[in-house]
């Protein structure tokens, strides 16, 4: 079964992938196919970006001080174990160990879950105006429609895009550490199908760079660009006059 062909199936995968409940086989089977498909690794990014967003929104919370006390209980109740007469014996008391080791680590996380999510649900049950806050946070979230990885000639990536429908934004982050030099510019270009490069604006040199554009704009482009142009970039409706450093296919999200 080819995953590619349905785009449902890849968003479900990507999200589980992105929020590490993807595991074993079926995770290592999803990374070694991203590695061959751009689709999969930039829904996989798109959905680290959206959880990442969702995190910032949340107060972190530390287990409470009888928790900790509870576990230092169990540590020190633990019988020494008597050195083994034969290496059978030996194998087993390790093996035996390291389950007890296994199930303290589990018992640990599973009771700071339920402390996290216990004080959660106390503050939005309590607070309304939280609440209301928080869907409202929520509901400022970016709409991400489309996505490009812009790369270089060995496919080093080297700018992430995303578009926000929405507000029309397309919003650009700078993956590797280039400069441009204080006498040059990069300037960004969509790329239609059979048309001719359209200039969608000069960058800056920030790390993340917001600009304007719109969906339909986005939409005809299968691909977008990057040139290193003079101070300020070429004048609008004139070509690119310096070389592209980098370039990425335009790849539409599922909604």
């Amino acid at each position: 079964m080819n995953i590619l062909q349905n785009p449902e199936l890849v968003d479900r995968l990507a999200a589980a992938y992105a929020l590490g409940t993807l595991r074993g086989g079926a995770r290592r089977r999803f990374e070694a196919m991203a590695r061959q498909s751009p689709t999969l690794r930039v829904t996989a990014r798109v959905w680290q970006e959206r959880f990442m967003s969702m995190t910032e929104l949340q107060k972190s919370e530390q287990p409470s001080p009888e928790v900790w006390k509870k576990i230092a209980n169990v540590l020190a109740a633990e019988p020494r174990a008597v050195p083994a007469a034969d290496p059978m014996a030996d194998l087993l008391r390790r093996a035996r160990n390291l389950w007890r080791g296994a199930a303290l680590v589990a018992g640990v996380a599973a009771v700071a879950a339920v402390t996290v999510s216990l004080g959660l649900r106390g503050e939005l049950e309590g607070k309304q105006a939280t609440v209301a806050q928080l869907q409202s946070q929520l509901a400022a979230q970016p709409d991400v429609r489309y996505v490009a990885v812009l790369t270089d000639d060995k496919a080093a990536p080297a700018m992430l895009a995303t578009f926000d429908p929405r507000r029309n934004t397309l919003m650009l982050k700078r993956v590797g550490g280039y400069q441009e030099g204080p006498d040059k510019s990069l300037q960004l270009w969509a790329i239609p199908d059979g048309g001719a490069p359209r200039s969608l604006g000069v960058l800056g040199e920030q790390p993340v760079l917001r600009m304007t554009a719109a969906e339909q704009v986005m939409g005809a482009s299968s691909a977008l660009a990057i040139t290193l142009e003079a101070k300020g970039g070429v004048p609008a409706g004139s070509p690119a006059a310096g070389p592209v450093l980098w370039k990425g296919a335009v790849i539409q999200t599922p909604i």
